[in-house]
């Protein structure tokens, strides 16, 4: 974590201390929530349009904090304490994180994508950390604020800094970057998140290319070569760049792979050694590609490439297969959905073999603005009777799932429960699914289908 004077501190952030005598007092890290403070620590107040943390204060310094950063247009800062003005406390966080990062002596992998972009930092994570100090993301701390306090946090002997770059609009990866300026950068996928705001997938290509607006001079992308809408546009890029798929024109190609409940084993075309990942689908297999090359780009021996991926620890709620007590197969992947990553795990069931009944629970996919309606019951349509036996849809949206599905399965394989039926969703699973039977559950993140795992 950031060790700093508060004095420093104040130059790093572009503000003044109140009272220059507390100028030499350590501060030992940051935090923006009042309710997690440790002592040492400097407070950034932040304020919504709910909230606003220079209220905690006075709390703050009774916790023992070293210092607060105080917005110049609030009133009434406290006295008799190290307080430091600043314009604005977001913005004095983003500058504090960015004139620390330009301090450390680190290797920067910045990673965006439609879809992956959690399970590929995950992985390089892994890959490197055999070889290296690393300091990566944690949950979804990837957007304007997450990324700072990531950055924050980092310890000074890191050596290589994993940073997820999240987006929602226009101009945030773009932001993100300069604030943490990669030396090599990843894209996974372009999926169709994010829809609603950005109008096309064009437009979404656009928008996570972004990310090499803070590419350093001698910097590397690493992108998926099977997508056109990246490839058309890096024809004959400033930078250098490396690509992964199924393609065999490209770096890094998919030659062969396997799959058992453990995980998912794999061939690299050109490459000797043998490759495994604990986790299921042909995606990820392609998301551990972008980690085989970005392990190569730091130097990191192929041996220790395939120790890092078969000891992977992924994020949870994405492609996890468990077993219940009944002897169930469940894949819990309720953590976020959209179009491209809803066929992958649909695909992904209809191949596996050795199991009794196979189900499929899949609820609304979020934010895909005016086609939501169409992209849901293209989704079901794509479901093949004779690979699975019962789909179970969920939501509003849901319900076009079913209606997609119902063009080629008999009514009775076919279920549509409202949001507020869940109960009877969790129900009817309970009366269906029995020992051998495997069951993938799949939706965005606010339907909250893990509940229907925990039933199980």
């Amino acid at each position: 974590m950031i060790k700093r004077t508060v004095k420093e501190i104040a130059d790093m952030a572009e503000g003044f201390l109140a009272d220059e005598s507390f100028g030499e007092r350590p501060v030992k890290g940051v935090s923006t929530d009042s309710r997690k403070l440790e002592k040492d620590q400097l407070f950034i107040p932040l304020a919504g349009e709910r909230f606003n943390g220079h209220a905690f204060a006075e709390q703050a310094f009774r916790k023992g904090v070293a210092a607060v950063l105080w917005n110049r247009n609030e009133p009434n800062p406290p006295e008799g304490s190290a307080v430091i003005i600043v314009d604005d406390t977001l913005e004095a966080l983003q500058k504090l994180a960015k004139a620390y990062r330009h301090q450390l002596d680190i290797k920067v992998v910045g990673v965006t994508g439609s879809n992956g972009k959690t399970t590929t930092k995950d992985m390089i994570h892994s890959v490197l950390e055999t070889e290296y100090k690393v300091h990566k993301t944690e949950g979804n701390y990837n957007n304007h604020i997450g990324l700072p306090l990531t950055i924050l946090a980092m310890p000074e002997d890191t050596e290589v800094a994993v940073l997820e770059m999240g987006m929602s609009a226009k101009g945030e990866i773009d932001f993100l970057t300069r604030l943490g300026r990669p030396d090599i950068a990843v894209i996974t996928n372009i999926g169709e998140s994010h829809l609603l705001e950005l109008g096309s997938r064009e437009g979404i290509a656009q928008a996570k290319l972004e990310i090499v607006n803070g590419l350093s001079k001698e910097g590397t992308l690493i992108y998926v070569g099977d997508e056109p809408l990246l490839s058309e546009k890096l024809e004959q890029p400033p930078y250098q760049t490396k690509t992964f798929g199924e393609d065999p024109a490209l770096d890094y190609q998919l030659e062969d792979m396997s799959q058992t409940e453990e995980g998912t084993a794999f061939r690299v075309r050109g490459i000797d050694n043998s490759f495994f990942i604990p986790v299921l689908g042909k995606h990820n297999v392609k998301n551990a590609l972008a980690a085989i090359a970005a392990g190569d780009l730091l130097n990191v021996s192929r041996t220790h490439i395939a120790e890092g991926l078969t000891k992977l620890k992924v994020t949870g709620m994405r492609l996890e297969l468990m077993k219940t007590r009944a002897g169930i197969a469940v894949i819990n992947d309720a953590y976020n959905a959209s179009p491209t990553s809803m066929k992958a795990a649909i695909e992904l069931v209809e191949q596996m073999k050795g199991y009794g009944k196979k189900m499929l629970v899949l609820g609304d996919m979020l934010e895909l603005g005016e086609g939501e309606k169409a992209f849901h019951e293209e989704i079901g349509q794509s479901i093949h009777p004779d690979s699975v036996d019962l789909v179970f849809a969920y939501g509003d949206l849901g319900a076009y799932i079913a209606k997609g599905a119902r063009k080629h399965f008999p009514e009775h394989r076919v279920m549509h429960f409202s949001k507020e039926d869940k109960d009877s969703l969790k129900n009817a699973l309970k009366e269906k699914a029995t020992a051998g039977d495997l069951v993938l559950v799949k939706a965005s993140r606010g339907m909250r289908l893990e509940e229907a795992v925990k039933e199980l």
